[in-house]
């Protein structure tokens, strides 16, 4: 998904949002046209396997290594020689951080939003390891109606995006998604290496995370030496659930990271 300034000329350095595991480019869609109208051309993906965007049988595609490789290539022909400011959100932070540590690719900032410096734990981490038990043997028709489903009319969630939730689930790979898994569940930390990067980074978080730990990600943001922004009222997905301030803390974040670049 592709949003430009209503002039049509980006006047900024562009921006490349990746989303998580069981998401999609669709969970950028209420921030998408604010961060355009700061000057960029913003672009939304759905990783390999996700969605709409289709991917092999091979459970190596799915690494963070692979992703991250996807990540480097989309980015480079986004900026078109410009650096490109990257988000990445939950699992999409571990992968984008791959595309940063590997420095193949000049990034004008890197957001972690929502993500953590290793292996998600908590209830997160116990509905991964269910998934990874039930999936192989039951598919998704079973994840979608003992789960998903029901944590979805719990929360009072409109009927179209129910209908929505279960389009997008039923397209993932089911390759992808137990690989995906995997890698979520048993991440190493790679703040060391990142810290070693010269590049802007915040990290964006809701005040009531039930991912990785507000606390935990509070600590690897003095670990990168990074911006930090709690989001009031958020959980695990602040583009969705406070798209206003997500939005207005990424434009921020942008705009200080090209004048001290371009300074």
């Amino acid at each position: 998904m592709e949003a430009l300034p209503v002039s049509g000329v980006p006047e900024r350095w562009p921006a490349l949002l990746v989303p998580g595991l069981t998401g999609s480019k669709e969970d950028f869609i209420a921030v998408l046209q604010t961060l355009a109208q700061s000057g960029r051309r913003v672009i939304a993906i759905d990783m390999r396997g996700q969605f709409e965007t289709s991917g092999p049988d091979d459970p190596s595609a799915y690494t963070c290594a692979a992703l991250g490789n996807d990540v480097d290539l989309l980015a480079q022909a986004i900026g078109e020689g410009e650096p490109v400011h990257l988000v990445g959100h939950s699992f999409g932070g571990l992968v984008t951080r791959e595309a940063v540590i590997d420095g193949r690719t000049k990034f004008a900032s890197y957001t972690l939003m929502s993500s953590g410096p290793a292996a998600i734990v908590g209830p997160r981490e116990r509905a991964g390891r269910a998934m990874l038990r039930e999936l192989p043997e039951l598919g998704m028709e079973q994840l979608w109606h003992s789960r998903m489903e029901p944590e979805a009319l719990a929360a009072g969630v409109p009927d179209e995006i129910v209908s929505f939730l279960r389009k997008r689930l039923f397209s993932n790979s089911p390759a992808g998604m137990v690989t995906m898994t995997r890698e979520v569940l048993s991440a190493p930390d790679r703040c060391g290496e990142l810290t070693q990067v010269e590049v802007p980074v915040l990290v964006l978080y809701g005040e009531h995370d039930d991912g990785w730990p507000p606390s935990m990600q509070s600590e690897m943001a003095l670990r990168l030496n990074a911006d930090c922004v709690v989001v009031p009222g958020s959980v695990h997905s602040p583009a969705v659930e406070a798209p206003e301030t997500t939005a207005a803390a990424l434009v921020r974040f942008w705009n200080a990271a090209e004048a001290r670049s371009r300074g």
